[in-house]
This record gives C-alpha cells, structure tokens and sequence, in this order.
C-alpha cells in the first residue's frame, strides 16, 4: 500500500468540477481583489467562530504580525511563546518590534502555564500560546496570568479553527488570533491564506487598516499600513470549505481514535489524546503527533513500507535554532522534538490506510498480530 502524508493533488482533483465552476464564476466576474467573495468569507468564520470580527489577510503570519503591531509593540517589550511552534509565532513578534521569550511545554506538550508565569519580567507585555495541532490551550490558566500581570494575550490558532476549550473556540480569548488556511490545514485552499478574528473593535480597525495599506472599511486612509489582503478567489473557495466544515472535522476525530484503538497499547509510543479524553477539549486533529522511541529509524520503516510521516519544523523548537541566538535550555521540548513524529490524518486517508499504518507500526515494534 502506498499512503503518503498528504496527497496534495487530491484537494483539487476530488472536488474538481465544484472548484472549477467557482474558478468560473468568480472570474467571469472579475472579482478578483476584496470582492463579495471575501466579505461572505468574513462573515461565515466570525459566526462560526463566536468573534466579533473576522479578516481575511494573505496568511497568519501576517495576521500575527499585524495583531502585535496593532497592540503598539516597543523595542524591549517581551513576548512570551512556547518554544514548540513553528517560528513564525516567534518572528511576528520581532515583526512587529518585540522580542520572543521562549518557554517549556507541560504534559500536554503545549505551552505550560507555570513556565508562562515564571518567565515574566518587568519587560513583559503579551503572551501568545499556540493552540497546536488541533488543541486549544489551557486558556483558563494563561488568561488567569494575563489578567493577574495585566499583559496582552494573541492566539495563534493556525491550526486550531473549530478546535475548543471548555466549548469556547480556538482564538476568541485574547485580544486577537490568527488562523492559517495553508492547503494542508484541516479547512485548506489552494495557496496562501489566513486571518485574523477578534472581539475587539478597536483592534479590527486597527488591523484592518494595517492590512489593506492604512484605509478603513470605507476606504480612507487612516494610518501607514501594507498589502496583506485575502484573495478573492482563495475567498471563494474557503466559503465553500466552510460549509462543510463540520464533517471534515467529524472524519478527523473518526481517524485519531482509529490510530488510538490501535496504538494504545505499544508501550514505545506516546499517543494524543483521543477525542473522548476530556470534556474540556474539543480536538480537531490538525496533525496526528506521536512521540516514539527509535523515532528516525520507524520513520524509515514506514517510509520503505509506502508510508509517509513528518517530522514538524525541522525537528527543532524555536529555542534551538543557533543562529537566532536564545539562550534557554528546556528539556521537555528538546525531549519532543527528539522523538515526535505525524502520522497521515485527513480525509483522503481511509480507515484500511490506518489500519495499516497501525499494523507496520506494531511490526516494527514486534508487536505485530
């Protein structure tokens, strides 16, 4: 069997005639640039989501640039992240004219509230968790810590749309969020996209002219801003996506607690949380992460037996790349990034692919049946 990590070309070829008609129509309109198309986008994620507001922008980094540039970042203002992340979290900051504090992740293997607090210094200003994964935070116990210091709190939920925490969504917390429509995120399009959703009015003006080259919602310019506009087109397509959302994230949440049945029990792995876990949360499962012992040499196993795994980010925390010059030494996530490995989780994935996956697992390990 062949079941590689994300078939690419199926986003397009299994719905390819609905995508070619919305190809068709929104060009034949010539709406190309903050048409209808993107307002209706808008409007669809804020009511889906519970924000207020919602911005369409040409990807999350941008968006958490322009989230942290919206709160008026200084030199010298810090910004405490997880060090498990991809880096963009931490360059927005530096973007934007702060500096990232990288810090430990808890059990969960996102950012740890403890580790959040005991890094705040008198230069501290934000904290900006990543909802990872799929996986809200525990943003009961970071907005605790925002309030108790005064401080900023911007999600970054790029891989958290529809994922929730004590049944509030992803990214409606702090003072703004980003979300990510990367062709590989559970609601993707076909190149770069994001957005920014916020409850705060001040903030969606501010960031609404920092995308769109300083003008306001009734195009007047205001202030300085840049391009970081949505597609159109792109637009078009996620409003498609959106409207299907649910069983998107209803076949995800089948697939993880597929892998768990069947994995559960391999005393060499470190699985998720399956879905019924915690009534806390509400997973997504925008990767299916494991930690593994012998990590490299199951990735080759699966690899020659025509599986396709991913290592994220290189396989290294943001505080362990030496160029960037940070001094911290946290075990929890260096311990992570030694042995996390993505399995194959999306909807082009089918239940005899997991099982599969999960039988040349327990192979490798010995444990076959």
């Amino acid at each position: 069997m062949k079941v590689p990590f994300f078939d690419y070309t199926r986003l397009y070829t299994d719905n390819k005639e609905e995508f070619d008609c919305i190809f068709a129509e929104v060009c034949s309109r010539g709406a190309f640039i903050l048409q209808q198309d993107v307002r209706d986008f808008e409007a669809a994620l804020a009511q889906y989501t519970g924000a207020r507001y919602a911005i369409g922008v040409a990807n999350a980094t941008d968006g958490l640039e322009m989230c942290w540039t919206s709160i008026g970042l200084r030199p010298g203002d810090e910004v405490i992240v997880s060090s498990h992340t991809m880096l963009a979290t931490a360059s927005a900051i530096r973007v934007a004219g702060g500096t990232p504090v990288p810090v430990e992740i808890g059990q969960d293997n996102l950012i740890d509230p403890q580790a959040v607090e005991d890094a705040i210094s008198s230069r501290t200003v934000g904290i900006m968790p990543t909802d990872l994964n799929g996986r809200t935070c525990d943003m009961e116990a970071i907005m605790s810590i925002a309030s108790k210091y005064k401080l900023y709190v911007v999600e970054d939920a790029a891989q958290a749309l529809g994922s929730k925490f004590k049944g509030k969504h992803a990214g409606t917390f702090g003072h703004s969020a980003a979300i990510s429509f990367f062709p590989a995120k559970v609601l993707g399009c076909f190149g770069d996209a994001g957005a920014v959703i916020t409850n705060s009015e001040q903030a969606f003006q501010t960031i609404y002219q920092l995308h769109d080259h300083g003008r306001d919602t009734q195009g007047n310019v205001r202030s300085w801003g840049r391009n970081s506009r949505l597609d159109n087109l792109q637009a078009a397509f996620l409003v498609k996506g959106l409207s299907r959302y649910q069983e998107v994230i209803k076949r995800r949440r089948e697939i993880a607690d597929l892998y768990n049945q069947h994995l559960t029990d391999i005393d060499e792995l470190s699985l998720p949380p399956c879905p019924s876990a915690n009534s806390d949360h509400f997973d997504i499962y925008q990767n299916y992460e494991i930690l593994a012992d012998q990590r490299d040499e199951l990735k080759e196993f699966l690899l020659c037996n025509g599986i396709g795994t991913l290592i994220q980010w290189g396989g290294k925390g943001v505080h362990q790349w030496e160029a960037l010059g940070f001094p911290q030494i946290l075990p929890r996530v260096e311990y992570f990034f030694d042995h996390s490995i993505m399995l194959p989780i999306n909807m082009f994935v089918s239940d005899s692919d997991v099982l599969y996956i999960c039988h040349k697992i327990k192979e490798f390990y010995g444990n076959s049946q």
